[in-house]
């Protein structure tokens, strides 16, 4: 499973392989190719500082270097807070000790940067303007924009059209002083900060760092535990609740006739409907941790219903399970399956008595706070 931690907004070594891996970082005043009064000084400067895209070691910025996609998916993945990843690549061109491994995977995973058919990420290919237009243009929930057109606006991909309309009506990326685009044309470094330190601008705002913990709770155990998460970690807490409750006879999974053994044998009545399984201002949570118990193996059915009617793109999302026996399992894979989007830690089982020291030392652990 993959992951990430907090913040929603966007958080590059080959020189053509190795550009920024052997950088250091330096002030904007000094670098030797940005002048203190140019346009995109302050973006440089601002870049530097946070630490997504550095200087090179001979103290130059290298303004008019091309980005290429590994290099790309570096600067949000920095951008983002270098959350916690997997350290494993499933595209066939990036290699498992690659700097930009984690960001590759978790740019595919949050839906911003996608990889191609025959299975490669293409790390080394230049990524052109109107694919940061789309990247960013995701990134920002993929709203809906109009905006006067480039004189070009015939040469936009079809898939970049609405992006790069948005991207106009924000100004996230300079037009030419023609009034063209230039769509297909390569990003270089300085428009890449730009258009990075324009969309932070204005919509790094977006997410307020807020954690929720949505639960399902069968005898009371996962309750237990999201209330000491809930509280660590100061979130919301958010019940998910079957329209058509169980009770106690219902959840006796020794009777063969029980409503859970019913729907365990025809998972058809498994899609259970849930009093209410949307959130308020879901779009200000930019973690969410899902507890649930483990029925057979899996996650109690109930919070199938939750997963697959929310889009978690852009979140990160912490399942947790208690068992008196079963283990984690399959069964935060099985939900991140169902899921839209999102950034899935690996998870963690508790037994049904859990001490809340362990449950403490575990979120914190994760380095999740508001």
């Amino acid at each position: 499973m993959k992951s990430k931690t907090l913040k929603q907004t966007i958080s590059l070594f080959m020189a053509a392989v190795m550009l920024l891996a052997l950088s250091v970082t330096i002030s904007a005043a000094s670098f030797s190719d940005v002048p203190a009064g140019a346009s995109y000084a302050e973006a440089v400067h601002w870049a530097a500082e946070q630490g997504y895209v550095n200087g090179y070691a001979d103290g130059h910025f290298g303004v008019n270097d091309n980005v290429t996609r590994a290099q790309l998916s570096a600067i949000l993945y920095r951008a983002a807070g270098s959350p916690a990843a997997s350290g494993t690549t499933r595209f066939s061109d990036v290699s498992p000790d690659a700097y930009y491994v984690n960001a590759a995977s978790w740019a595919a995973d949050n839906g911003l940067i996608n990889g191609y058919a025959d299975g490669r990420f293409g790390v080394n290919a230049p990524i052109t303007r109107q694919q940061v237009a789309a990247i960013l243009w995701r990134w920002a929930g993929s709203p809906d924009a109009a905006a006067d057109a480039y004189t070009d606006a015939a040469s936009i991909a079809s898939y970049a059209q609405t992006a790069v309309d948005w991207s106009r009506a924000n100004n996230i990326i300079a037009a030419r002083s023609d009034g063209s685009f230039e769509p297909a044309v390569p990003a270089t470094r300085v428009e890449i900060v730009s258009a990075l330190y324009n969309y932070m601008d204005k919509f790094a705002s977006a997410g307020s760092g807020k954690v929720l913990v949505v639960y399902f709770s069968a005898s009371g155990n996962t309750e237990t535990v999201a209330t000491t998460i809930a509280e660590t970690l100061n979130a919301d807490i958010f019940e998910l609740v079957p329209e058509t409750p169980y009770t106690d006879a219902d959840l006796n999974w020794t009777v063969s006739g029980s409503r859970v053994n019913q729907e365990h044998e025809d998972t058809a009545k498994q899609n259970v409907k849930l009093a209410k399984n949307t959130v308020d201002n879901w779009a200000d949570y930019d973690a969410v941790f899902i507890g649930y118990p483990i029925w057979w193996g899996i996650a109690a059915w109930p919070v199938d219903s939750f997963v697959s009617a929310n889009d978690f793109t852009g979140k990160t999302v912490v399942p947790f399970c208690t068992s008196s026996s079963s283990g984690l399992g399959d069964s935060g894979s099985l939900l991140q399956d169902l899921a839209e989007g999102g950034d899935w830690l690996e998870g963690r089982r508790f037994r049904s008595s859990a001490e809340e020291s362990e449950i403490v030392e575990w979120v914190e652990s994760l380095q999740i706070s508001e």
